[in-house]
């Protein structure tokens, strides 16, 4: 198993405050331990390839049960990220040079562990002039020169401070999914994620439309932040304003005492809601459960992403 991190050595400018501990943890939020042999075949080939996972970085609560399937989110160019988002317990800092076999290696992994989906992410680079644009574009090449029965979903950074060729240079490249995540409404914007921009992450993904409209995209966010119910249904009015298709809607969890705290932990009944109200808004997808996060059940989704999309033309 890897090395615990140091929580301390995490978003050092984030003060302990008496009040930022989280409530106490429902049992709809719990997961088991993960102990199954395929999750340490996942792990001994994440190892052997030297490869990031924002499962692990993240520590996403779904690890467990993913890797025990074989699916693990590569988190290409490093593991730390020049953003500080209060909610993300990515390490921020000063990031390694890119490393340029990385997209070979994500490639023999994808292959080894015979991947039908890959989700791919990384790290916000604001040190690179293109953001990291090119590293993705090499990376979906590798993965379609191995795997070529393989789709490939892309989460990416917003691309803020590059040219606007950057993001054509990732949708060249021709993921089958384009994900930017907005991850919570623009009122929180400068609590949670003071390093971007709302409207500019939502004409990200409306940029991909128009470069290529068969490109399906996807965005999600997370609730419990102190969010209210009203501006949740504008984030989704927002999305659909710009033609998103796929909408992930998970609960915050606090990594440690030194980030944003947990404002509450929202209810199945509502997270229900939430989805019959995203698809009542046209989404053509909707994941909207305590435990969603963006790779969550990726594989499996996009294959109803796919299948409503048909259905729906064939409504045309």
């Amino acid at each position: 198993m890897r090395d615990l991190k140091i929580p301390d050595q995490r978003h050092p400018e984030k003060a302990h405050r008496p009040d930022n501990a989280q409530p106490k943890k429902p049992d709809w939020i719990r997961v088991k331990a993960p102990t199954s042999k395929g999750y340490m075949d996942t792990h001994k080939i994440m190892r052997e390839h030297k490869l990031v996972t924002v499962c692990e970085e993240a520590g996403c609560p779904n690890a467990g049960e993913c890797w025990s399937q074989g699916h693990a989110t590569m988190m290409i160019m490093g593991e730390i990220c020049t953003r500080g988002c209060t909610f993300c317990n990515v390490a921020t800092g000063r990031p390694d040079e890119l490393d340029v076999f990385e997209p070979g290696r994500v490639a023999d992994a994808v292959q080894k562990l015979g991947l039908k989906h890959v989700v791919i992410t990384s790290v916000d680079r604001d040190d690179l002039e293109d953001g990291g644009a090119e590293h993705f574009a090499m990376t979906i090449r590798a993965v379609r020169k191995r795997s070529p029965e393989t789709t490939i979903e892309i989460l990416t950074p917003d691309f803020l401070k590059c040219d606007p060729s950057a993001l054509e240079t990732v949708v060249e490249a021709k993921p089958d999914v384009f994900n930017h995540n907005l991850e919570t409404v623009p009122g929180l914007y400068q609590e949670v994620r003071p390093g971007a921009r709302y409207f500019h992450s939502l004409r990200l993904l409306q940029r991909v439309k128009e470069l290529d409209p068969t490109m399906f995209t996807k965005s999600g966010i997370m609730v419990g932040l102190g969010e209210k119910r009203p501006e949740v249904l504008q984030v989704m009015d927002d999305m659909r304003a710009a033609d998103i298709d796929f909408m992930t809607i998970g609960q915050y969890l606090q990594p440690t005492p030194k980030h944003h705290r947990v404002a509450e932990f929202v209810t199945p009944d509502e997270f229900k809601s939430y989805e019959k109200a995203a698809i009542n808004k046209g989404f053509l997808m909707v994941s909207a459960t305590p435990l969603t996060r963006s790779s969550y059940h990726a594989g499996d989704d996009f294959a109803r992403l796919r299948a409503n999309r048909l259905a729906k033309l064939g409504r045309a």
